[in-house]
């Protein structure tokens, strides 16, 4: 490989020549070879968005020379658009604070900036990755601020996935609206519901989950951009803060503010942490369902049988026939991983001394591939088992009648404790609590069957026996 020699301020370094990065980068890729994974492309996106929103308020501001900005915002709108992805290069786990990742984002955008003008990669002759991409500017307010709006970005496609989700679920609760079955809790018979009414509570829960996840994802929007090294906002231009949070909700679009305590905003993960648990709670809201529709649909001769999930795929390479629900399988591990990233990021963010948190790049990693993965999970929950879900009516209906649990509707008429005795005698005997109670003429066959009315089962009312 052909190399050129760049320098920083520990000396001279080889360079790759066919790549825009430079030395500080290149030691980097030689020091952290840990996972072999940059950080999401997100987070470069937001970081040469910032770059530019700099280089355009420093250009207004009378600081930056017409050509050098131009330069800059040229270069930065590349990496924008995902033309350079190789050479963002930095692993993951890397150093503290995310030094090395700011400075692959200014060496790449510095050196595009310097060949556009004439010059070769390396030279910064005239275009630095310091003093002019990075003006103003320090890993302490430029990454946390990337966080946030790499956060911002990946929130509209999650938020409208747990909301297709929820669709999903509330279209299949209508379809189901008139089936009957028994409802179960501690795994045993309890009273009637219907199974539309199981499947609405699904849908109300993850479009809660939906409308959550965009209110604390919003929280993103407040900037600490300005603080600079550790919140005092050394060399930066007193109107810097709130030109470049201007420009940055022009560039994006985003509801943007700046923060109020520079200090906070750099040395607080607060809302990451607010972010993270957010999405381990709709990943544990997403398993607890994931988990419901493998029981309903467990047999399908020895569980309970009560709906069929599409049949994707064969499930056993040595039982012929078998089916398994491998979109629920599927969605139970990624609620594992999510809650996983959640742990890494609560223990980072707490990891933090005096006026920074060196941790964020494990951080910016953790919460964005998390909101990935439960993007793709919910579409693909939705997508390729919910929409197509069925119900077994006839299962469904045996399990309504037989249901012991039903008896609970006598509970007005003899008392929790008579009811007891009933329900205790159809257990020894076998024989159907309809049996026993016209046996024991505790209602009339009129009343029995206006009190087993499944509709008036399954939702608020309190039976009365007819007057004699």
């Amino acid at each position: 490989m052909d190399y050129r020699i760049e320098k920083d301020s520990l000396g001279e370094v080889k360079v790759p020549a066919n790549r825009y990065w430079g030395a500080q980068t290149q030691r980097a890729v030689e020091n952290f070879s840990v996972s072999g994974r940059p950080l999401p492309p997100e987070m470069t996106w937001a970081a040469a968005t910032i770059k530019k929103a700099a280089a355009m308020v420093h250009r207004e501001l009378g600081l930056l020379e017409e050509s050098i900005a131009g330069a800059i915002c040229a270069a930065a709108d590349r990496v924008i658009a995902g033309e350079l992805a190789d050479n963002f290069v930095v692993d993951i786990y890397q150093a503290g604070a995310g030094t090395s990742f700011n400075m692959n984002v200014n060496e790449v955008i510095a050196n595009l900036a310097e060949e556009s003008l004439g010059g070769r990669p390396g030279a910064y002759k005239m275009v630095s990755p310091n003093d002019h991409v990075n003006m103003a500017q320090s890993t302490n307010d430029v990454v946390p601020s990337a966080i946030r709006l790499a956060c911002l970005k990946v929130s509209g496609a999650l938020v409208e996935a747990v909301s297709v989700l929820a669709k999903a679920f509330s279209d299949r609760a209508e379809a189901f609206r008139e089936i009957i079955t028994t409802g179960r809790t501690h795994l045993q018979d309890a009273v009637p519901i219907t199974l539309g009414q199981e499947f609405g509570g699904y849908a109300h829960t993850m479009t809660k989950c939906s409308r959550d996840l965009r209110v604390h994802f919003n929280r993103a929007g407040i900037l600490g951009l300005g603080g600079s090294a550790a919140g005092t906002g050394l060399n930066t231009h007193p109107e810097y803060q709130g030109r470049i949070v201007g420009t940055l909700r022009e560039l994006t679009g985003f509801d943007l503010s700046a923060d109020s305590n520079l200090f906070a905003a750099m040395a607080s993960m607060d809302v990451f942490v607010d972010i993270s648990s957010r999405l381990k709670l709709t990943a544990v809201e997403m398993l607890r369902i994931a988990n419901d529709l493998r029981l309903l649909a467990s047999g399908p001769t020895s569980g309970l049988n009560e709906i069929g999930l599409p049949a994707l795929q064969p499930g056993s390479s040595i039982m012929p026939g078998k089916v398994n629900p491998v979109i629920p399988e599927m969605t139970a591990m990624v609620a594992f991983q999510v809650i996983g990233h959640d742990t890494c990021v609560t223990l980072a963010a707490q990891a933090g001394q005096l006026q920074l948190n060196v941790m964020m790049p494990v951080i910016a990693y953790n919460l964005l591939e998390s909101a990935k993965l439960l993007t793709n999970a919910a579409r693909t929950l939705a997508d390729k088992c919910v929409s197509g879900i069925e119900a077994n009516v006839k299962r469904c209906r045996e399990y309504f009648e037989k249901s012991l649990g039903t008896a609970t509707v006598l509970n007005p008429v003899l008392g929790y404790l008579n009811t007891a005795e009933v329900v205790k005698e159809s257990m020894r005997t076998g024989r159907s609590l309809k049996e026993i109670i016209l046996e024991r003429k505790i209602l009339s066959p009129e009343e029995l069957e206006r009190a087993l009315d499944p509709q008036s089962l399954t939702r608020p009312g309190i039976l009365k026996k007819d007057k004699k």
